[in-house]
């Protein structure tokens, strides 16, 4: 069985500075990490890879420094690692970045073989869309799960996959057959720690790196800034809340009636909240 993890190296979002003309991020002096939500995907990945006897790819698309993150991952385990870099892939949104990678990805299947799954985290932190992982699985006809917090079953016979996905107001089981794009919520696992091998292996690893010609594609205005129409017409940060937070005084209050007590005081400053609740209850 053949898995790819797409991955992304992001800037630490505690230092990240938006470039006042353009209004994308700025990463260059930037310090950088691999985007927290796939390593989720990463180590779910590598659990399936390591039952079923597979090989698994890591692929990230931009800079060439985003090789560390590469090495990271195969420091944990991952088999081989793809970069897709190319200046012209500078400034891409969500549909050119899908469009680029959805390329690569059918590179990787002519190069290592068709992938059974391909993981990717939920989101990433510095543009938090949840939009590239669907958008590869719509441009390459794929099956897609996504917020997925279990995998229940996978039957690599059956070409069947059945897995529990966080959904509002509860939980959905879903059933679907493979190949399948999934992406992975947060805290559905730990990453492991790599072995010693790992980590010597790769130190010295030949990290695969594909322009975007490597990657087949012919067409340059469907990446980057040209191939982006999202446009970002302000940044800016929240204004601060003026009102202060209310101290409910508890002191004096009996413990049998505290609950209630607390209740009816938020009941009070917040009517909207009574009514809403009201209606839950009966069903509304």
């Amino acid at each position: 069985m053949h898995i790819v993890v797409c991955m992304k190296q992001v800037p630490d979002s505690a230092q990240i500075r938006v470039h006042p003309v353009t209004n994308t991020i700025m990463r260059q002096g930037v310090p950088t990490i691999i985007n927290p939500y796939d390593l989720f995907a990463l180590e779910e990945a590598m659990r399936w890879r390591d039952k079923f006897k597979g090989a698994l790819t890591v692929l990230t698309m931009g800079p060439p420094m985003a090789e560390d993150s590469l090495r990271k991952a195969l420091t944990f385990g991952a088999d081989r690692a793809v970069l897709l870099t190319d200046r012209f892939f500078a400034g891409s949104d969500t549909l050119a970045t899908s469009f680029a990678l959805a390329s690569a990805l059918e590179k990787i299947s002519t190069e290592f073989g068709a992938p059974a799954m391909i993981f990717t985290g939920k989101q990433t932190i510095d543009g938090d869309t949840a939009q590239v992982g669907p958008g590869i699985a719509k441009r390459l006809g794929l099956n897609q799960l996504t917020y997925v917090s279990r995998i229940v079953e996978l039957d690599q016979a059956a070409d069947k996959i059945v897995v529990e996905r966080r959904a509002e107001g509860g939980v959905q089981i879903l059933s679907t057959r493979l190949p399948v794009l999934i992406t992975m919520l947060e805290g559905v696992n730990e990453i492991r720690r790599g072995t010693l091998d790992d980590a010597l292996r790769a130190a010295r690893a030949k990290i695969i790196t594909w322009n975007a010609a490597d990657a087949g594609i012919t067409d340059l205005t469907l990446c980057g800034l040209r191939g982006s129409p999202t446009i970002v017409k302000k940044v800016f940060a929240p204004s601060p809340r003026a009102e202060k937070a209310h101290k409910i005084p508890t002191a004096d209050v009996p413990v049998e009636l505290l609950a209630e007590n607390v209740i009816s005081e938020i009941f009070k400053r917040q009517p909207a909240v009574e009514g809403d609740l009201m209606k839950f209850s009966a069903g509304q």
